[in-house]
C-alpha cells in the first residue's frame, strides 16, 4: 500500500549535535503506527519536524516528508501554516502548557475552525460544542466558557484532542498523549484516540516510551535508540521475538502481568550505561551498551535490512529467528 505519510532520510541538527539520523518510515492511511524508545531516543523531536515546529537552535539538515505528493519540508512556510490543523495535526505532551490559560476552552476550538474551515463565530461555537461532545466531555455548553484550569487532567487532554480533530485531518500525531494522567484515564485517552481514528478515517502516529500501549492501541512499532530506527515490526511479533538486542532490553526491563500474577520477586533487568553517551560514539551507537557486540559494532553503523516475519532490523549480529531463538519472557537479562 501506497503510504499516505512518506519520510525519507531525515537528519535533525542542533549547533553540537545530530539528535535524529537518516530515519525514514511510511504511514499508511488509516494506520496507528508508534514510535518507542528511552528519553533523548529523538521521538518528539521527528514529531516537531514532521510539524516544521523545531524548536529555534534545531534544524532539519536533510531528507524529506512527503504528504500527498508534497513535500512538507519545501512547502513555504505560509502554505506549511495552513496544512497543519486541516493536513497534519498533533496533541502535544502537556495540555496545561499547550492550551492558552486566558482564553475559553470554547474559543480556542473556535479559532481553528474559524482559520481552517472558514466559519463564522457562532457557526465556530456550534461546531466546537460537537467537537467536545465528540470527545465524550460531559456538559460540552458549559464546558465551552470554562478556562483551562478549571479542567481535570484527563479533560484537559480531551478538549487537546478535540483541537486536533477539528478539521478532520488526515494525520494525528500524539506525543505521549497520556503523560501524568492516572491508568484508568490513560486507557480512556487512547480509546478515545482509536475510536476517531476508526470513525474519521485517519492515521494515527503514537510517540511514547510506555511498551505497555503498545500492543493494544497499535498496528506497527519503530523502536528507536540515540536518533535512529533500531527495528520495525507489528506488536505481536515484536513482543514475541524481539530482534534486535536494544528492543530485547527494552522488553526485558518492563514489568509483565504473568510476573505479577504469580508473585514473582526477580528484580527487572536494566540496560546498563547512558544513551546520551552512546549518541556520541562512532558505529553503532547502541554499541557501548550491547551485550552481543562484535568488533565492527564500534566502528561501522549498520544498515537497516529486511528479517524474518516481515520486519526491519539495523544490527551487525546475526538476528535470525533461528539463531537467536528468543522469546519475551527469555529477554535478556544486562
Amino acid at each position: 500500500m501506497t503510504p499516505l505519510l512518506d519520510v525519507r532520510d531525515l537528519t535533525i541538527c542542533f549547533p553540537n549535535a545530530t539528535p535524529v539520523r537518516n530515519l525514514s518510515f511510511g504511514l499508511a492511511p488509516a494506520e496507528a503506527l508508534a514510535i518507542v524508545g528511552e528519553s533523548g531516543s529523538g521521538k518528539s523531536l521527528t514529531a516537531l519536524a514532521l510539524m516544521r515546529l523545531l524548536p529555534g537552535a534545531a534544524r532539519i539538515a536533510s531528507g524529506r516528508v512527503r504528504l500527498d505528493n508534497d513535500d512538507l519540508l519545501a512547502l513555504p512556510e505560509v502554505e506549511m501554516r495552513s496544512r497543519r490543523g486541516r493536513d497534519i495535526a498533533m496533541i502535544f505532551q502537556e495540555p496545561m502548557t499547550s492550551l492558552n490559560p486566558v482564553l475559553t476552552i470554547g474559543r480556542q476550538i473556535a479559532e481553528v475552525l474559524q482559520l481552517h474551515r472558514g466559519l463564522t463565530k457562532a457557526q465556530a461555537r456550534r461546531e466546537a460544542a460537537e467537537l467536545l461532545d465528540l470527545v465524550r466531555i460531559p456538559n460540552p455548553e458549559r464546558c465551552l466558557d470554562d478556562h483551562p484550569h478549571r479542567l481535570s487532567g484527563g479533560m484537559r487532554q480531551r478538549v487537546m484532542i478535540a483541537i486536533a480533530a477539528a478539521c478532520r485531518p488526515k494525520i494525528l500525531i500524539a506525543d505521549e498523549p497520556t503523560t501524568a494522567l492516572d491508568v484508568t484515564i490513560q486507557a480512556q485517552v487512547l480509546e478515545l484516540l482509536d475510536r476517531l481514528r476508526r470513525e474519521l478515517s485517519l492515521s494515527l502516529l503514537l510517540i511514547t516510551h510506555d511498551l505497555g500501549l503498545v500492543g493494544q492501541w497499535a498496528d506497527r512499532v519503530i523502536v528507536m535508540y540515540a536518533g535512529r530506527k533500531v527495528e520495525e515490526a507489528s506488536p505481536g511479533i515484536l513482543f514475541e521475538r524481539p530482534l534486535h538486542p536494544y528492543t530485547r532490553g527494552l522488553l526485558a526491563a518492563s514489568p509483565r502481568l504473568h510476573d505479577r500474577l504469580h508473585y514473582r520477586s526477580a528484580r527487572l533487568a536494566e540496560i546498563p550505561g547512558n544513551i546520551a553517551s552512546a549518541a556520541t560514539q562512532a558505529g553503532c551507537p547502541f554499541a557501548p551498551r550491547c551485550p552481543d557486540r562484535l568488533a565492527r559494532c564500534r566502528t561501522n553503523v549498520p544498515d537497516e535490512r529486511d528479517a524474518a516475519s516481515g520486519r526491519r532490523v539495523a544490527c551487525h549480529v546475526d538476528l535470525t529467528e533461528s539463531s537467536r531463538g528468543l522469546h519475551h519472557d527469555a529477554a535478556l537479562s544486562y
